[in-house]
Order: C-alpha cells, then structure tokens, then sequence
C-alpha cells in the first residue's frame, strides 16, 4: 500500500490504526510530526501572509510548499489556553483553563494542565512514537504538570510565559528534562540546536517535535547580528522586533534543512501557527488588515498564521480560506499518525486531511467559539456575532464583506443575531467554570494594549 492509498483511507473515516499496524508490518513508516508555534506573531506578520519589511523566507516555504489556511483561528486571544487546547484537541473552557495563571502561579500552585486531559505527546506516544519538546511550555511549573510527565520523552524549555532571550538576563531556570541548565547562547538559537539534535537523534523512527519558540514575545531583546541586518528600519522597536523574527525564521530554516538533509520532508507532517494574534503596541506586530490585537476575542486576537506542508501529499501553494482552528491539529496529527478515528474523550478538533488534499469541499467547523472572561464570539460561515469588552453590546459582522469588522449589522439582522447568541449559548452551557481569574498583570497588560491603540488611531 502506498502512503496515498494510506492517507486516502484514513480520509474516508476507516479504522486507521488497524491500517498503520498493517503498514508497520510491511515496514512502511509512519509520518512524523513537527508542529511549530510562534508566540505574539500576527496574522501579517510574515511575509506570506503580507509582510514586506521583515523577510521570512523559510516559513514562507511552508507555504509555498503545503497548504496556507487564511481563516486560521486559535482558541483564545492568549498564550496559556490556546496551548491548553493545542495539546488537547478540545475548547480549554471545557476544563477550566480560560485564563493565563497569574504572578501567584508557581511551583507549588496547582495551576496547569488538568491530568485529566490527554496531550497529543502522551497520545502519540502510545502510538510509538518518541516525543520531544523545545521551547515555552507555559502548561504548569508543579513536575506532575511538567513537559516529561505529560509525554515528552524529552524537553528542553522553560515551564513560564516568558524569558530573556540573551544569556545573564535572569528569568526561570532554562531546563533539560526537569534538570536545570546553564545556556549561553541567544535563546531562539538555543532553540534551534536542540531541536535539529533532537530530529537527528530520532530520525529513523516516527516522532513528534513541538517546537514552541518564545519569539516573538516581550522582552524585546534581540542579538547583534541580526540587528545589524535590518540597519534601514529606523523605529528602535520594529528593528528589534525584525531581528528577533528573522532569528526565529533562520531557526526554522535549520530544521527544515535537517529534515531535507535525511530524506525526510515527504515523511514529515508541519504545522506552523501563533498561539494568538499580535500585541501590536508592545512589539509592533502587525495584524493588518484585521481589527483588534492580542487579548481580545476580535479578528486580530484569534486569527492567526495557520500553514500545513506534507511533501507529496498535501497540494503545494494552495490557499485554503475555509475557517478552521488550532484544535483540529491534535486529531490531523493522529489521523496521519494511523491512530483511532475516535480518541478517548471528546474532541472538538476535526481532522484536516480530507479537506486539504480536496476530498471534502464543505467547511470542517459548522460553528466555531471563543469565551474570554467577559468576551466572547462565535463565527457561523461568514457571520461572526462578537462582544468585545470595550463594547456595550454584541457586534455583527459578515466577514467575507468586511474583514476589518467595520460595519456593525447588529440591528439590520435581528433574527440571525438570536440564531447565533442562542447557538453560542448552548455551546457556553457546556463549559465549566474558569479555574482561576484573569491575573491583575493581564488586564494592565490589555489596557495598556487598548490605550496604545487608541493614540496610534488619534494620531
């Protein structure tokens, strides 16, 4: 059986693992997977996605090369909750993960991921596969909550939301496994060359890699040779921002070279997403032509780059505008990795592979959700009814008209407002409680955010 024929079963709803043990015993290999995370990328950030000041020419390959999905969500306008429901495949509200922790998170809070859920690491692990993470975890600091103790054969990271990117600046410990470690090196480099060690190390089986880079996330700190590439950019912070971008892509680029140097990139599924919309006052992302920023439940909060490659498999150079959002990479990467059709616990995350390689043509997501505190939204095909926190009432918006959500029909569509306040409704009753609020340091953060928008508009 050819990896088509395979990937054409698993599409159709088949009892995939039964063909991937089939496939095992004929000795063909199963796919690996590399799911990659900016972190505070906006949705035009990179230049595929219309940047023209920062080049970024090796996430751009990933588009060049697979499937670019314009209407990419996450589940959350912040970092913490859209990673809960990356390793899930599940909405996070659904077990109380709404809210970055606070500054009274740390080792001896409860606060992480609940032991409940199953992560995708943990998941493909029984599958056989050996598990890595590098990078930002930001799932809990207690060890039961640690990357080795939710399925990561290996870590190299730190637990927290944030760090210093240049040696002797401080912040948490930089970890291997559960041990601390020194490094001295730019810490998106750093990054990088555990990330190529770890692909080496396992190339002649499956894995799975989650390479979760802190960049583009304050503090801004960025080396001196890539300052000194973008000279021309005279904004302070947008040359800083540059160079800690075009870091994170030359990383990129290195493990993409690994993985072309051992024949590998027709045996490797990559995802490439941000875990939310650009902060644009702090580090000068850009989310153009999208309304809103980081923090917020609008467009600019929860769209966000989504590129799928798998060389031979999925179409090249396509463009996809159908919605979808990060909780189906969970269920793609299994369905790929010959896993069951229908995992323990229910799954909110659909699998993307019939619909990239073309064989379904109708939309994966009938409706998909967000609720952030006081915030929230729901998209149904064009339509999007959303409640910002600096509105008094929801807002509604078609998006394949208006984009930019400039023209509020709230009142001219009455009936479809009750349509999707009472569909969003009966998705909320699901949910659970929020198992912590939203810390005091991220509600400045968003006003702050909010305060700098507004003088940018005034101005």
């Amino acid at each position: 059986m050819t990896r088509r024929e395979f990937l054409k079963t698993i599409g159709l709803g088949t009892a995939a693992l039964g063909v991937s043990r089939q496939l095992s015993a004929q000795g063909k290999r199963r796919p690996n997977i590399l799911l990659i995370v900016a972190d505070d990328l906006g949705y035009a950030g990179i230049g595929c996605q219309g940047c023209t000041d920062i080049p970024t020419p090796n996430i751009d390959s990933l588009a060049t090369n697979g499937v670019r999905l314009t209407n990419g969500y996450v589940s959350c306008p912040v970092c913490a909750p859209t990673r809960a429901g990356l390793m899930t495949g599940r909405y996070q509200q659904r077990f109380g993960l709404e809210f970055n922790p606070g500054p009274e998170a740390t080792a001896a809070s409860d606060y992480g991921l609940p032991l409940s859920e199953a992560t995708l690491a943990e998941r493909l692990k029984r599958l056989g596969y050996a598990t890595g993470m590098v990078g930002k975890w930001h799932l809990g600091y207690r060890p039961e909550f640690s990357p080795p103790k939710r399925g990561f054969d290996e870590f190299f990271g730190f637990l927290g939301g944030s760090h210093p990117y240049l040696p002797g600046k401080g912040g948490g410990p930089i970890l291997r496994g559960l041990e601390p470690v020194e490094e001295k090196e730019y810490l998106t480099d750093a990054f990088a060359r555990e990330a190529v060690a770890f692909i080496e190390k396992h190339r002649r089986e499956p894995f799975f890699l989650y390479l979760a880079f802190n960049a583009v996330h304050a503090p801004m700190e960025a080396s001196e040779k890539y300052l000194e590439r973008f000279k021309a950019i005279k904004d302070e912070r947008r040359r800083i921002h540059a160079a800690m971008l075009a870091a994170m892509d030359d990383a990129v680029g290195q493990v993409l070279a690994t993985l072309r140097k051992h024949r590998l990139e027709e045996d490797t599924l990559v995802f490439f997403i941000s875990d939310n919309g650009g902060p644009t006052g702090v580090n000068t992302s850009r989310n153009d032509p999208l309304r809103g920023f980081k923090g917020q439940v609008l467009e600019g909060g929860v769209r966000v780059p989504f590129i799928v490659q798998w060389k031979g498999v999925l179409p090249a150079g396509k463009v996809d505008d159908r919605p979808v959002i990060a909780l189906d990479i969970l269920p793609t990467a299994l369905a790929a990795a010959g896993g069951s059709s229908v995992p323990e616990g229910k799954l909110d995350g659909v699998n993307l592979l019939p619909y990239l390689r073309g064989e379904n043509p109708n939309p994966p997501h009938a409706a998909l959700f967000w609720r952030f505190g006081e915030q929230w939204a729901i998209r149904q095909g064009a339509w999007k009814l959303v409640q910002d926190r600096q509105a008094p009432r929801p807002q509604l918006y078609n998006l394949e008209e208006d984009v930019g959500e400039s023209r509020d029909l709230f009142e001219k569509e009455p009936k479809r407002v009750r349509e999707l306040t009472e569909r969003w409704q009966a998705w909320n009753a699901e949910l659970v409680a929020p198992r912590w609020g939203r810390g005091a340091q991220q509600k400045r953060q968003e006003r702050g955010e909010g305060a700098r928008q507004r003088r940018r508009v005034a101005g």
